[in-house]
């Protein structure tokens, strides 16, 4: 006698996301019958030849994941269903063609999901002598999520608080927090506050300038964020990729950590003098072209847009999604090491 209980609670969570799929979408089935389908972080569903797929576990970065699935599947409709952040991810599903459809949930029921605008991007508050430090420790200096932040070879090592501190202290004037990390800024504030601002600032970069090149031995700061390092790399060399300039810009949507994966974008010119955006990735990433085509947006709709990843990350899935986007972009693969 065998038992049709699941056997684990990652299986339970898979049968319940599925019962909830097909209840959600049977009403927009007509006659026909859905096959239920595996898809990581969420469910799917084929009926004919449309694929229904529920994006559970992190709706924004699973468009990419989800349009690679329904090719595969040969999936010529498709339906994504998003609890939260359908927003968002309608607005970068209309960038593909032919673009599947959003759909969010509303009690029992589904409702189309309406694009959200791009966020603009926010300001920092002005502290210049302190950003006259980042820049005279020659980091390179940013603004994101309106916060000035100072980084070595795209790792954050200092930043510019106001108003509070990491730790929560109020502040009475502006603040040059120096380490990597939450945790690290406040035990860096711990230990060495008594620390001239440049003193610390140097202590940190010294520890990381160490760390975080080529040949070091693994160790988390230079594992951390290597997307950013090739952005970092990129700015500094713009040639390599046939531009003549870029800085460095936040993406559509922020990054919640350190440890998160995510594009690194930037804008300037090609030597031609077009305008561009550039997107780093490092490893495959089907989010790339997604979240790259959501800064576009955001950043210069008309722009050329470059994914640069590093020549073993070229792969197919992502030309393939980039060529579905409306106004395509082109996939730049970088040979060598490009730390260098």
């Amino acid at each position: 006698m065998t038992s049709s209980r699941p056997s684990s609670k990652a299986e339970a969570r898979a049968q319940l996301l599925a019962a909830k799929l097909t209840a959600l979408a049977r009403p927009h089935l007509g006659e026909l019958e859905p096959e239920r389908a595996d898809f990581p972080g969420g469910a799917a569903l084929l009926a004919g030849d449309a694929a229904w797929l529920l994006l559970d576990t992190d709706p924004v970065l699973s468009l990419g994941p989800a349009l690679v699935w329904a090719d595969r599947h040969g999936a010529a409709d498709v339906h994504l269903v998003a609890e939260r952040d359908a927003g968002i991810v309608a607005r970068r599903a209309a960038l593909f063609a032919p673009a599947p459809t959003v759909w969010t949930v509303a009690g029992t029921t589904l409702q189309p999901a309406s694009p959200d605008p791009v966020a603009v991007a926010g300001t920092a508050e002005a502290a210049p002598e302190l950003a006259a430090l980042l820049v005279d420790a020659d980091l390179e200096v940013l603004v994101e999520d309106g916060i000035v932040r100072g980084e070595l070879n795209g790792l954050e090592v200092a930043r510019i608080a106001h108003g509070t501190s990491t730790a929560g202290a109020p502040l009475d004037k502006p603040l040059l927090e120096v380490g990597v990390g939450h945790a690290d800024r406040e035990m860096t504030s711990m230990l060495h506050g008594n620390l001239d601002p440049v003193d610390q600032l140097a202590r940190v970069i010294e520890i990381v300038r160490d760390i975080r090149r080529i040949g070091a031995e693994p160790h988390p700061l230079n594992q951390l964020v290597p997307e950013r390092w090739l952005r970092a790399r990129l700015v500094a060399e713009p040639g390599r990729i046939g531009c003549s300039g870029l800085r460095p810009v936040e993406a559509a949507v922020p990054r919640a950590n350190l440890r998160e994966r995510g594009v690194a974008v930037a804008v300037g010119t090609t030597t031609g003098d077009e305008p561009v955006v550039v997107a780093c990735s490092v490893g495959i990433d089907l989010d790339l072209v997604p979240a790259a085509a959501d800064a576009r947006l955001a950043l210069d709709p008309g722009a050329r847009l470059l994914l640069v990843v590093p020549e073993r990350d070229a792969h197919p899935v992502t030309g393939s999604l980039a060529a579905r986007l409306l106004a395509p972009a082109e996939l730049i693969s970088l040979q060598g090491d490009w730390r260098e």
